[in-house]
């Protein structure tokens, strides 16, 4: 199984920006853990991550076209505004799930507005890094079914 994990603006900050938040673990420790739960899981698992909105669409529709079968997205602050993103996820059929390491429910009133949950599965949050996994465990049992 090829899944591929997104992550969008700012994420390549983890353990550097608002540690309170986010963490002290830094972006290669996320990437590492996800490669970690694609070998024990026997899939394969690309992280891609872009400050980009348009590089993160293209990558999105290139998942169309080279064999991906599910994706996990962490579009960042993109979440609350990025209508092109929300209609490149809705392109493709593939299972998607949207996640987020802090609980958005409890922070700022924008951060809980989501334009994108709508066109995923399931969406994950307040959980950390591990929502990482979890959120790919949701992709796997969605594809077994």
């Amino acid at each position: 199984m090829k899944l591929l994990v997104i992550n969008g603006p700012n994420l390549n900050f983890l353990g550097i920006r608002e540690k309170g938040i986010y963490g002290t673990q830094n972006y290669q420790s996320l990437v590492d853990m996800i490669q970690n739960k694609a070998s024990a899981s026997g899939c394969e698992i690309e992280c891609f991550q872009s400050n980009h909105e348009g590089a993160i669409i293209d990558r999105i529709q290139e998942a169309y076209f080279d064999g991906t079968e599910g994706i996990v997205i962490n579009p960042g602050a993109f979440t609350h505004y990025s209508y092109a993103i929300r209609d490149a996820l809705a392109s493709i059929t593939v299972p998607k799930v949207e996640i987020h390491i802090s609980d958005i429910t409890k922070r700022e009133e924008f951060r809980r507005i989501s334009v994108t949950k709508e066109v995923c599965d399931h969406q994950i949050y307040g959980q950390g890094l591990e929502g990482y996994g979890m959120a790919i465990d949701f992709i796997l049992a969605k594809c077994q079914k």
